[in-house]
């Protein structure tokens, strides 16, 4: 609870810093947006100034020296609203060249263009020499505020929205994204709990053994016994250390199977047959071995990793068939160039909900203390890493079946035993390994048994 707690708070952070970068990205697209239209539309009434301005000074009739009143413009489009034009004197003197404007402020005039408040309302003016005289044109800027007043509201609404979309998605994704991570960590800490009980029991049982040896003297007899109940649990300790150290490796970014090694699955299923055999006769189980379709069984993937997974798989087989089962190890190719092996057994098979988990670590379908819970977890890590795919379902001897499929590698060999490259050059092909290689190849060590489930 506190993990999923401290995951949403994170998630949350990280969708608030999310949202802040948007919005204040989306502010500054906001203000450069309505400055450009600002400026756009002031452009605009700054061409048309000059346009009335241009027109006004055709048109005016110069003032006499006399100093008499100058005359209105004739003619043209000057009077066109809402522009207006002004004739402004050296003695500061204002002449309304255009009905209806409004009272020209007092300043002094410059052809530079300027934003000044008329009353209650801007305007934008401009103003050209005349002689001695000022001509001075401007029309009021309320559209351009009546426009950037219209923007305002969209602007908000969506920024608004835009707000609470970008939170909204951006802790979806980060609680969708870390929910993988919140998994790996709770799968983490349920395995290393498991992994300190699994560790602990064998722990436990030699330090009661040594313990209870060196509290009074025994028999020779009895000291032999606990050393070699103790050698078993070292055994059983060490074979736990090498599961983890293996599935560590596996579970590496690097980990990547030996893509120039090649096995023959047949070869190696007889192989793997042939040492459970004795095995399978201790606990009066029939253990049987066929291969269906034209060989040969050949799959990318390196023989000890194959033994390895087709170990696991017989030995899990032969202890859930039960006494007088039967347990068949078929290997077959397939029209679609691929290969499977399949491991049948007359146990009680593996219920749908078991099917979910039976690849987790630690995971035994009995309380039997002779297996780890890893050995279904190794399996898993063989197929991943050589890029095989699994099958889980129920064999017609009542038990499971377990089924594994690789893609076969075409055998292409010339008679000189290399395989012809594009380039003309010759390079040897992956060899594989023999059946008596893979026999006399034991992963588990010839003082204890394979790893179960």
């Amino acid at each position: 609870m506190k993990g999923s707690t401290a995951n949403r708070s994170h998630a949350a952070k990280v969708a608030a810093v999310a949202t802040m970068i948007v919005m204040g990205c989306y502010v500054v697209a906001v203000v450069v947006l309505n400055f450009t239209v600002a400026n756009r539309l002031t452009t605009e009434v700054d061409a048309r100034l000059s346009a009335r301005l241009v027109s006004a000074n055709r048109l005016i009739v110069p003032i006499p020296a006399t100093g008499n009143s100058p005359s209105a413009p004739r003619g043209g489009d000057i009077d066109d609203a809402p522009s207006f034009v002004w004739r402004v004197s050296p003695t500061g003197t204002v002449t309304v060249l255009t009905p209806g404007a409004p009272a020209l402020p007092r300043r002094s005039w410059s052809t530079v263009p300027a934003t000044i408040t008329v009353g209650t309302t801007q305007f934008r003016f401009r103003a050209i020499k005349l002689g001695n005289d000022w001509i001075v044109a401007g029309q009021s800027v309320a559209e351009i505020q009546r426009v950037q007043a219209v923007l305002e509201l969209p602007e908000i609404i969506f920024g608004i929205a835009l707000l609470l979309a970008v939170y909204g998605g951006a802790l979806a994704i980060g609680l969708r994204a870390s929910a993988p991570l919140e998994a790996v960590r709770r799968r983490q800490a349920e395995f290393t709990a498991d992994a300190s009980h699994e560790l602990r029991t064998p722990l436990s049982v030699i330090e009661a053994e040594v313990d209870l040896a060196l509290n009074r003297r025994r028999s020779v007899e009895t000291y032999e016994a606990v050393l070699k109940r103790v050698a078993g649990e070292g055994r059983r300790l060490r074979r736990i250390v090498d599961d983890l150290l293996w599935l560590a490796r596996a579970d590496s970014p690097q980990a990547v199977a030996p893509l120039n090694r090649s096995s023959d699955i047949a070869a190696v299923a007889q192989a793997c047959t042939d040492r459970f055999q004795a095995l399978a006769e201790t606990r009066d189980v029939s253990l049987s071995f066929i291969t269906i379709g034209d060989g040969p069984f050949v799959v990318q993937a390196p023989p000890d990793w194959v033994d390895r997974l087709i170990g696991v798989l017989v030995d899990n087989a032969c202890k859930y068939a039960g006494t007088g089962g039967r347990v068949e190890v078929e290997v077959r190719a397939t029209a679609g160039n691929r290969v499977g092996l399949q491991v049948d057994d007359s146990g009680p098979g593996i219920s749908d909900d078991e099917r979910l988990v039976i690849f987790d670590r630690f995971r035994r379908a009995t309380e039997s203390p002779d297996g780890t819970g890893l050995g279904l977890a190794i399996a898993d890590s063989v197929v991943r890493t050589t890029q095989g795919a699994w099958s889980v379902g129920q064999a017609p001897l009542g038990g499971a079946r377990m089924q594994v499929w690789w893609r076969r590698v075409p055998p292409r060999r010339s008679s000189s035993g290399t395989s012809d490259r594009r380039d003309g050059k010759r390079e040897p092909q992956p060899t594989v390994q023999p059946t008596s290689a893979i026999r006399a190849h034991d992963p588990y060590g010839a003082d204890q048994r394979p790893s179960t489930v």
